[in-house]
C-alpha cells in the first residue's frame, strides 16, 4: 500500500457557524491522518471553507455586510476548530485564495480542451439551497426535499454546460471498484445517478449572480460554485504547478481518500470524478460517506433550536471526550441521533467510571508500591481487530475494542486484588501492579488517533509512575 496518502472533508459552506455534523466529519478525517502517520505513512490532510455562490451573496446582502468581510468572519470561525477539536490538518484552503481561483479556471480550461464544455440557453428550476438546477423526478410536492421550505426558482439564462453524460461509460467503470465508494450502499445510489446522467450546467450569468470565479474567456459568466469549489481537492496540495511536488506525491502517487456526508455522492462521486476525467487527472481512490446527525428524531435546524454546537460539546465535556463520543457513540456511516442527556451518559459511563476510574486505580497502585517507574513498553504493532476495524473507517468498532481491553483489565484488578496481595507478598504483588500499569500503556497507545492529549498525557504519567490529575471531572 502507498506510504503516502491524502485525507481531505469537504468544504463546509460558510453560511453559519460550523454544527456538529461537520464536527463528524472533520474528527474522522483527522483520526485516520493521525493512525495514518502512527503506522508509518506520509500523510497530506486537508480542509477549508467554500466561499462563493448564491446563498453566501444573499446572506450577506440580508445582513447588510461586504461579502468578503462576511466570509472572512466565517471562514475564521471553523479555523478556529483546530484548536477546539485538536486538529492535525496540513493545509486549511479557502476557495476564495487567489491559487484556488486560479486552479479552478484551469481546469475549466482543460475540460474545454477536452470538448466537454459548450454554450446553451436553459430553462429550469433551481434550488438555492443546492445551488442545482432540478429535474422533475428530483422534486417532492413541486419542492427540493433537501430544502422543502424554499420555493425553487425558475431561471432562464444562457449558460455554459459540461458534458457530464459523455463520462458515463468511464464513471460506471470506476464505481465497479469496491474501493471507490465506502459503504457500498452509496456506491450503488452513485451508480444509479450515473445511469440516469445529464449534462451541467456549470456557469451562471453574472448579472444575476456576480460573487464567483470569472469563468476563462468570458467576462458575462462566473463559475457554477461547485465546478469551482470541487477543485479544492487538488488546488490545495498545488495544482497544477506542484511547486513541492505535492500532487504529484500525495494525489498523483499516492493514496486519496475524501470524505463527505451522504447528501453530497452525486457530488463527489460523480460530477467531480468526471471533471477529472476530463481535465487528465487521477480520480480519487476511496470516498468515505458518513450520515446525519440529528437531535430528539429531528434534523437539527436553527428554527427548531435543536443546532448541537461543537463548542458547546468542548466547552462542557473536554475536547477529548468529545472526539470520543463522536468516534464510538456516532455511527461511522449511518444517521445517529444525539441529545444532551446522551452525552451525559457517555461521558459518565465511559470516560469518568470506565477509562479514567482504570487511570487513577492502576496509578494510584503504582505510585504508592513501586520503586521505579515501569520500563516504556517495546512499541509493537496494533492488535488486528484494532487495524482492521480503522482499514475499514469503522471507528466504532475499533474503539470498542479498546473498550473491551479497558473492561478486562478492571476486572483482571477485581479477580486478583492487587492492594491485598502486595501485602501478603510484596514481590508476586509490585510484579502484578507493573503488569497492569503496562497494559494500562498498550491501550492508551490505542487512543493516540481518537484522543491525542489523553493519550500522550497517560502515557507520560505511567513512565514518570505518577497518578495523573482527574482526566475526566464528574458534570
Amino acid at each position: 500500500m502507498h506510504k503516502a496518502r491524502y485525507i481531505t472533508t469537504t468544504l463546509p459552506y460558510v453560511n453559519s457557524d460550523p454544527h456538529i455534523g461537520f464536527a463528524l466529519e472533520i474528527v474522522q478525517a483527522d483520526a485516520l491522518a493521525r493512525y495514518w502517520r502512527l503506522t508509518g505513512h506520509d500523510v497530506f490532510f486537508s480542509t477549508g471553507t467554500d466561499e462563493h455562490g448564491q446563498k453566501i451573496l444573499q446572506k450577506a446582502q440580508e445582513e447588510g455586510r461586504d461579502v468578503q468581510e462576511y466570509v472572512d468572519h466565517y471562514a475564521g470561525e471553523f479555523q478556529k476548530l483546530k484548536d477546539t477539536l485538536g486538529l492535525s490538518y496540513d493545509a486549511f484552503i479557502r476557495t476564495t485564495d487567489e491559487d484556488h481561483k486560479a486552479a479552478a479556471q484551469e481546469l475549466w480550461k482543460r475540460c474545454e480542451q477536452s470538448g466537454d464544455i459548450y454554450k446553451k440557453k436553459y430553462k429550469g428550476l433551481y434550488c438555492v439551497g443546492c445551488e442545482l438546477f432540478l429535474k422533475d423526478s428530483d422534486l417532492a410536492d413541486g419542492k427540493c426535499p433537501n430544502h422543502p421550505t424554499q420555493e425553487p426558482q425558475e431561471i432562464e439564462e444562457e449558460n455554459y454546460f459540461f458534458k457530464l453524460t459523455n463520462y458515463k461509460g468511464r464513471l460506471l467503470e470506476y464505481l465497479s471498484n469496491a474501493d471507490s465508494v465506502i459503504p457500498d450502499w452509496r456506491r450503488e445510489e452513485a451508480i444509479t445517478l450515473v445511469n440516469n446522467l445529464e449534462d451541467l450546467s456549470i456557469s451562471r450569468d453574472k448579472e444575476r449572480l456576480s460573487w464567483g470565479v470569472p469563468v476563462p474567456g468570458d467576462d458575462s459568466q462566473v463559475m457554477y460554485v461547485w465546478f469551482d469549489a470541487l477543485t479544492n481537492y487538488i488546488s490545495t496540495t498545488g495544482w497544477p504547478e506542484d511547486k513541492e511536488g505535492n500532487f504529484k506525491k500525495f494525489w498523483d502517487e499516492g493514496y486519496s481518500v475524501q470524505t463527505a456526508g451522504k447528501d453530497q455522492v452525486r457530488f463527489q462521486s460523480v460530477i467531480w470524478q468526471a471533471m477529472l476525467m476530463s481535465g487528465g487527472v487521477p480520480t480519487t481512490d476511496s470516498i468515505f460517506y458518513h450520515g446525519f446527525i440529528t437531535s430528539d428524531g429531528q434534523k437539527m435546524s436553527k428554527s427548531i433550536g435543536n443546532v448541537i454546537s461543537p463548542f458547546d460539546v468542548v466547552e462542557k465535556y473536554g475536547l477529548d471526550a468529545t472526539r470520543y463520543m463522536l468516534l464510538r457513540h456516532v455511527h461511522p456511516v449511518d444517521d445517529s441521533d444525539i441529545t444532551w442527556e446522551r452525552l451525559d451518559e457517555w461521558y459518565e459511563a465511559h470516560l469518568v467510571n470506565g477509562y479514567g476510574n482504570l487511570v487513577s486505580r492502576i496509578m494510584k497502585l503504582a505510585e504508592t508500591h513501586l520503586d521505579t517507574p515501569i520500563e516504556q513498553p517495546e512499541a509493537v504493532g496494533f492488535p488486528k481487530e484494532y487495524t482492521e476495524a480503522i482499514d475499514k473507517f469503522d471507528f466504532n468498532a475499533a474503539l470498542d475494542y479498546v473498550w473491551r481491553r479497558i473492561g478486562d483489565l478492571d476486572e483482571k484488578i477485581t479477580t486478583t486484588e492487587p492492594f491485598k496481595l502486595v501485602k501478603e507478598n510484596e514481590g508476586e504483588g509490585k510484579k502484578l501492579i507493573a503488569e497492569l500499569a503496562e497494559e494500562l500503556y498498550l491501550i492508551t497507545r490505542m487512543l493516540n488517533p481518537f484522543m491525542s492529549e489523553t493519550n500522550t498525557l497517560v502515557k507520560k504519567t505511567i513512565l514518570e509512575n505518577k497518578k495523573p490529575e482527574n482526566l475526566f471531572p464528574r458534570l
